[in-house]
């Protein structure tokens, strides 16, 4: 995988014009490229950004792109990190500069963007039945030999979806048996028997190849790192199973993949578990929101905090917004609401207040609600907050930020904006 596929459309998005599309940006930008108001190294703060506006931080994200990689070089895993979190190609390339084997994605939009931008081993952690859109991943296949692209499959009658709109192609596509995380759980074969029968499926077609399993541990049911383990191990084991049933003649290497956000330590611990088998093993980690990491879902619940000698990850994304109605010394409001902050698993914290060019702690600040454009903020009696000021927020759930932001600027920690990233949602 080069990076040299990539210069090209890059360099196209460098070659964007700012406008009205992009919000948080200096209105006297316009008809600037990216590229050139780039190079102009405004600051956030002070060089005519607009409220409400999403800042990355360029420390931080740096931080937590080289974390990662050492993380799996350390464990011996592959690393294919979702980009449905960021649906940014500028971070899929830093992420394969920093080591990964690929980028995993989750609907068939996003293979057409990831491959857009150059990216040539693609993980889909989802089923795929849409003729459409298996034609156009038989079309990528056949005209480039060096693409890898492996899905899901958990049911028998999608194995005959597939075949029937690959009848014809020139290369099988590689398939992993996906096994579900339990009664209830999202995809996924429910028992190891239905497995089998997915797997017997693929074997009887020539249009599909078993390539290995999968599966997610993050929708066990009343995850702990006792239930986690023990359906990792259940993965592991269908994967042995399978080889010794010898399922896995036609391929190189055998996939076993797991790996969200919140329980990568314990895919570390299982996958290091995983016995010899008749062929080398490709140990799959496919966790991508600690790319920007974040304030509340996942700074809960991530590894690092179960095991701090591993290091820690750092939330790199906050929110600015300014204050535009203090009706009362108990209330304000500032002007970011849901279509701007993340809300579908937390409400956004109040971290910061910014008044005249002096930042401080935002104390006895509280975001208690959102309206499509404003954050209801309770204030206590020592808070100090004027209309007119800039609040910075944390975030949870990157997925979710991400998607509302089609080009974020890249601050270093004085303000200085070094590059824009661009989102495909």
């Amino acid at each position: 995988m080069s990076a040299d596929t990539a210069a090209a459309p890059l360099a196209a998005l460098a070659a964007e014009r700012v406008d009205h599309r992009f919000k948080g940006l200096p209105p006297d930008a316009a008809g600037l490229s990216v590229g050139e108001l780039t190079a102009q190294r405004r600051n956030l703060f002070t060089d005519g950004f607009t409220t409400p506006v999403l800042a990355l931080s360029a420390e931080r994200l740096a931080h937590n792109l080289g974390l990662m990689e050492t993380y799996a070089t350390r464990h011996g895993l592959a690393f294919a990190p979702h980009g449905k979190t960021s649906m940014a190609p500028q971070l899929f390339w830093q992420q394969i500069e920093h080591g990964a084997w690929g980028i995993t994605l989750a609907v068939p939009h996003q293979v057409r963007v990831a491959r857009e931008f150059g990216i040539d081993r693609i993980f889909l952690a989802n089923e795929l039945v849409d003729p459409a859109a298996l034609g156009w991943i038989a079309a990528e296949l056949a005209a480039d030999p060096d693409f890898e692209f492996v899905c899901y499959v958990d049911s028998v009658r999608g194995v005959e979806l597939m075949d029937a709109a690959l009848r014809g192609s020139v290369r099988p596509v590689d398939v992993v048996v996906e096994l579900a995380a339990g009664a209830g759980a999202r995809t996924g074969a429910r028992t190891e028997e239905e497995c089998a029968a997915v797997a017997d499926a693929v074997a009887a077609t020539g249009t599909l190849r078993l390539a290995g399993v999968a599966g997610y541990e993050g929708e066990v049911p009343d995850a702990n790192p006792e239930r986690v383990h023990a359906w990792l191990r259940r993965l592991t084991a269908l994967a042995a199973d399978f080889d010794d049933a010898g399922r896995f003649k036609d391929v190189g290497t055998i996939v076993v993949s797991a790996g969200g956000s919140a329980w990568f330590d314990a895919v570390a611990d299982v996958f290091a578990e995983i016995p010899e088998l008749s062929l080398p093993v490709l140990k799959l980690l496919r966790s991508g929101a600690y790319v920007s990491h974040d304030d509340g879902h996942y700074r809960r619940l991530t590894p690092f905090t179960r095991v701090p000698r591993e290091g820690a990850l750092h939330p790199a994304f906050r929110l600015w917004s300014q204050v535009v109605s203090r009706p009362s010394p108990e209330q304000a409001f500032t002007n970011a609401g849901k279509r701007d902050a993340a809300h579908d698993l937390d409400l956004p914290l109040a971290q910061a207040v910014r008044r005249g060019g002096t930042e401080r702690p935002a104390a006895g600040i509280e975001v208690s609600g959102l309206s499509d454009q404003h954050a209801w903020l309770r204030t206590a009696p020592e808070a100090d907050l004027e209309v007119g000021d800039w609040v910075g927020m944390g975030l949870s759930h990157p997925c979710t930020s991400f998607d509302k932001w089609q080009l974020i600027p890249l601050v270093e920690a004085d303000g200085t904006v070094v590059d824009y990233i661009r989102t495909f949602f």
